[in-house]
């Protein structure tokens, strides 16, 4: 059904947000920025904590963030569509959760977050989602969220949808607050770009805990993970003693494998950027998305040391499964990787804070075994992998109680 054919009888604007800059408004820089730079539009921002816009007299409270310029909030959404499995880790690690209702293809959200979750003394029973399917303005009205966690500029993008069909959206169902394009850094939309800024997954949680009113829990997990980070990299062997890596997403039915520049800019890659090994594929052209496809006898002709495959678990593939048609394969046998038994199923790169933090362990210890630890692999269906108490590169209980909220 086209947008303008969904008729809804005596709309009323939630009461409790208010805008302080139309949603075309420019996006005031806010919140943390990085020591290093990120290509691509958008300012060079330091990862550190910085206080958001304190709450007025009557409780309300603002969040400024690309695209979408500044919202104030009146009381905190209990009721949220979230875009990606990364916004909803974003969402749950800083303790909510159970506030996530609906999400679009929540059959690849689930098993990631129930992969890491499951492992932690905290509750999983939030993790249960209404499939929001491909966020028809009729559905969001059908949702009835508080907040929408998706970004403006892409929905402006799809069919069925115009600036005044968002415009619609936000003053008689909910706000949208979210930042796509900061996953790989891709373009967003040609009339978006002015108000448009790159954030790294670290930045947007500090986004999300202003708008959730999480301020400290936020600063208990970025202390973490740059205890985490501090650890790891005073461990890394020296450059010329690093493993050469190739990050594919493999098509089994195409014969060949989707690439990735192991180490560009994006929150798709915050869990291999900052590990610094060789990047096999750091000279290709890469299309629109980010990547390019290659056949097997390029693969071969890069043959890198370790092999990750993305979205190892995230059932959009049977990792066991296509480990043995690589094997099987005439060239794949041929690779070093395979060779050597360093092809390995990685993680979800649509990730949030919590996910990173495993995620960076887990690709530490596929990348570095010698330094980090032997990575054990895992079941299909199974729970992140009990790794010893003394293998691990974060504390698992300190973890759980910031999520818990008993920090």
């Amino acid at each position: 059904m086209g947008a303008d054919e969904c008729s809804h009888e005596g709309p009323t604007r939630r009461d409790y947000v208010k805008y302080s800059g139309a949603i075309v408004g420019s996006a005031l820089l806010g919140g943390c920025s990085s020591t290093t730079s990120e290509s691509g539009s958008g300012s060079t921002s330091t990862e550190t904590p910085t206080t958001g816009t304190p709450a007025s007299e009557d409780g309300s409270y603002s969040v400024t963030m690309a695209p979408m310029g500044t919202v104030t909030f009146e009381t905190v959404p209990q009721n949220v569509l979230a875009s990606s499995t990364a916004t909803i880790d974003i969402t749950a690690a800083l303790g909510h959760g159970t506030a996530v209702q609906s999400t679009t293809r929540p059959s690849t959200s689930v098993p990631a977050l129930e992969f890491y979750y499951s492992t932690l003394d905290t509750t999983t029973d939030w993790i249960d989602f209404t499939d929001a399917g491909g966020y028809s303005k009729e559905t969001l009205y059908e949702l009835d969220s508080d907040a929408h966690f998706l970004d403006p500029s892409y929905v402006d993008s799809l069919d069925g949808w115009n600036r005044s069909d968002i415009e619609e959206v936000e003053g008689n169902v909910g706000p949208f607050f979210g930042n796509l394009y900061s996953r790989k850094h891709r373009q967003p939309p040609e009339s978006w770009r002015d108000s448009y800024q790159y954030y790294t997954v670290w930045e947007l949680t500090e986004k999300y805990a202003e708008l959730l009113q999480e301020r400290e829990r936020f600063e208990q997990l970025f202390a973490l993970k740059e205890t985490l980070l501090s650890d790891i990299r005073s461990n890394l062997p020296s450059p010329n003693d690093r493993p050469t890596v190739g990050m594919v997403y493999p098509r089994l039915s195409e014969d060949s494998f989707y690439v990735h520049k192991l180490n560009q800019p994006g929150y798709f890659f915050a869990h291999t950027r900052p590990l610094g090994a060789g990047d096999v594929f750091t000279d290709i052209e890469t299309d629109e998305y980010g990547g390019k496809l290659i056949d097997y006898e390029a693969m071969l002709d890069a043959d890198p040391d370790v092999i990750i495959m993305n979205h190892g678990i995230s059932s959009y593939y049977d990792v066991p499964e296509t480990k043995q048609a690589i094997r099987d394969h005439s060239v794949g046998a041929e690779l070093t990787a395979v060779q050597n038994d360093r092809l390995y199923g990685s993680g979800n790169p649509r990730q949030g804070p919590l996910m990173n933090l495993f995620q960076l362990e887990m690709t530490a210890k596929q990348f570095y075994p010698d330094r980090f630890g032997e990575w054990p692999g895992y079941v299909a269906g199974e729970p992140y992998p009990d790794i010893p108490e003394d293998e691990r590169l974060f504390d698992r209980q300190k973890l759980a109680a910031i999520v818990n909220g008993e920090f």
